[in-house]
């Protein structure tokens, strides 16, 4: 079952890219999965979302170091390329980007995946705060050529106040 967000959100995918069903393409732990429309080397990149409300205690960065652990886990093989912080104080964020290896349909695979990490407080109660997190996830020859896809996807992501706006 995928998981939710804690906030709703809107979003307008890049031309090309399709929601999956995140079960059906192995992504059970994700609110959101869009594909690529040309695989490179037998990989698909992705891009999806998922999040949690944050602790008071619990910083972005320790969220981020978190993921490396995981991915590192998953793969065995995880190089943090670059992190920086975005955003604004009223609603930080941060981004990262990571360079590893994975068997993938039986191959091994460079990859790289770009993560950002992003803050919304939580209408109702000021004092929550919910991080949202998109990945994208190309192989180390694709990553480049697909990224501005990913950044005008970020441009549209935003929250979901249920105006239509």
């Amino acid at each position: 079952m995928p998981a939710t967000l804690p906030v709703p959100i809107e979003f307008s995918l890049p031309e090309g890219w399709q929601a999956a069903p995140p079960d059906e393409v192995g992504a059970p732990d994700v609110a959101f999965i869009a594909l690529h429309p040309q695989p490179d080397a037998g990989f698909t990149a992705n891009i999806t979302i998922d999040g949690d409300f944050l602790p008071d205690e619990v910083t972005l960065e320790e969220l981020a170091d978190a993921s490396v652990d995981r991915v590192r886990e998953a793969t065995g093989s995880v190089a943090l390329v670059g992190r920086r912080e975005i955003g604004s104080p009223e609603s930080p964020g941060l981004t990262q980007r990571l360079a590893l290896s994975a068997v993938v349909a039986g191959a091994a695979r460079d990859l790289a995946q770009t993560q950002v990490y992003m803050t919304i407080v939580d209408a109702v109660d000021p004092h929550k705060r919910a991080m949202i997190r998109t990945v994208l996830t190309a192989t180390a020859a694709q990553h480049d050529s697909v990224l501005p896809d990913f950044q005008a996807f970020l441009r549209t992501v935003r929250p979901d106040t249920g105006t239509g706006a």
